[in-house]
């Protein structure tokens, strides 16, 4: 038996061709590490759930899992005396590493950073082989084998080959319709966006930053949510644009192209029938808001604007546009030079920044894993579609932020100043709205 890769999956394999497209979990395990003993439980649990032996025949846009022994590369390091920055660095070092494309080729890479009383354990993956939350599902589950041996026979189902867009498309042809009218119009917009400087358009080295927001922030958060009658991603948008603001300023100064678009890549898996739900396999779609975000502009009035823009895309599934659109680009891809792939996206579609949510919190619950007992974090790189992704992950009580850019974009400086502001729109709103 094999599956055919979806439209997200084939866009991701094209775009692998431009530079790795590899994200990164980390999940913290408390205790000492054995070396042998997590490398035998990642492969029982790859085994176990057919994820060994990938073949890709990208010609037919099809895949299938051969089984076999697990191939677990796993690499081990020591944290030294700053284990989180040992993290960062293997993290923008896995960013940047190809896989391995042939028989037999596992998507899947591992490392460790140990600790005084714990260590991280870390999955970097080929995106294009799996969804974040699945992901995280398949970390938990090894992690919780690690803890407790007993726990290594409860491994949930997992569909290897579920449906694609397709599915959604012929159940809801209104959602695919508006998608398509609505095209013009979501061009035309982006004609009014700023656009990024790229030094080199064919440099897409990805850098990491991280930072974390604290148990009281993530209330503030959930807090002005529900008093202003927004979503915390509602929110977070609105931040990063307030952040990215003084990195754009040029753009009040043209003659056209004056507003700041940031992206919103969302998990759009539960529009699909019950395998893609417990799928591995990314179902993802994605969307644009652009604002002039005027000088004094405050974030309440900000975040209004945005929800309503959200709200109005989210209610008439417009987020399916993206898929559309990637699409109708895919027709194009073959007849594009290396060079105008590079250059094709932050010149049609421009976007400062992506930002991507996941609360893990919730995912392992509808898992029928409990209250989570295990840190999390995430790091996403940018692909083509825009140069810095702002990767917020929820665990337990806490808040993690990674944030991954093109250094052919971005200074380090730059970066830190824009993740420095967004941390302070967060802690603005602890003062506007007590928790």
């Amino acid at each position: 038996m094999d599956g055919r890769l979806n439209l997200f999956q084939r866009m991701m394999l094209r775009w692998r061709q431009l530079h790795p497209y590899n994200p990164v979990h980390v999940i913290c395990i408390p205790g000492s590490l054995d070396r042998a003993r997590l490398r035998a439980d990642i492969g029982r649990r790859l085994e176990l759930l057919g994820l060994t032996g990938l073949v890709i025949d990208e010609a037919r846009s099809r895949y299938r899992y051969e089984g076999g022994p697990a191939n677990v590369d796993l690499r081990v390091l020591p944290g030294g005396i700053d284990p989180l920055a040992t993290l960062r660095a293997e993290i923008e070092r896995q960013f940047n590493s190809p896989f391995p494309w042939g028989p037999n080729a596992s998507p899947f890479r591992f490392f460790c950073v140990e600790a005084a009383q714990e260590f991280h354990l870390a999955l970097a993956y080929d995106h294009f082989a799996a969804g974040g939350d699945s992901v995280a599902l398949l970390l938990l589950g090894i992690a919780e084998t690690y803890v407790a041996p007993e726990a290594a026979s409860r491994v949930p189902p997992i569909e290897r080959y579920p449906s694609t867009y397709r599915t959604v498309f012929r159940r809801h042809p209104l959602w695919g319709f508006r998608s398509v009218v609505g095209l013009p119009a979501m061009i035309s917009r982006s004609r009014k966006a700023f656009r990024p400087s790229y030094a080199r358009p064919d440099d897409a080295y990805n850098a990491f930053r991280y930072v974390r927001l604290a148990p009281s922030q993530l209330r503030a958060l959930v807090a002005a949510g529900r008093a202003w009658g927004v979503t915390v991603n509602d929110l977070l948008m609105a931040s990063l644009l307030r952040s990215l603001s003084p990195v754009a300023e040029a753009r009040r100064r043209a003659p056209r192209r004056r507003e700041l678009a940031v992206a919103s890549i969302m998990n759009v898996r539960h529009e699909f029938d019950a395998g893609a739900r417990n799928a591995l396999s990314p179902f993802l779609a994605s969307f644009r808001i652009a604002h002039l975000v005027p000088e004094g502009i405050g974030l309440r009035e900000l975040v209004a604007d945005v929800h309503a823009e959200t709200d109005r895309l989210k209610r008439n599934r417009l987020y399916l546009q993206g898929i559309v659109a990637l699409g109708l680009s895919a027709l194009l891809w073959p007849l594009l030079s290396s060079e105008r792939r590079h250059r094709f996206y932050p010149k049609h579609y421009p976007a400062f920044a992506g930002i991507t949510t996941l609360n893990v919190n919730a995912v392992w619950e509808r898992a029928g894993h409990g209250a989570p007992r295990f840190d999390y974090l995430r790091a996403v790189p940018t692909g083509p579609l825009c140069p810095m992704v702002f990767a917020v992950t929820t665990a337990r009580d806490v808040m993690h932020v990674g944030v991954a850019f093109r250094t052919a974009v971005f200074s380090h400086a730059t970066v830190d100043a824009v993740a420095a502001e967004f941390v302070r729109c967060i802690q603005s709103l602890q003062e506007e709205v007590p928790a």
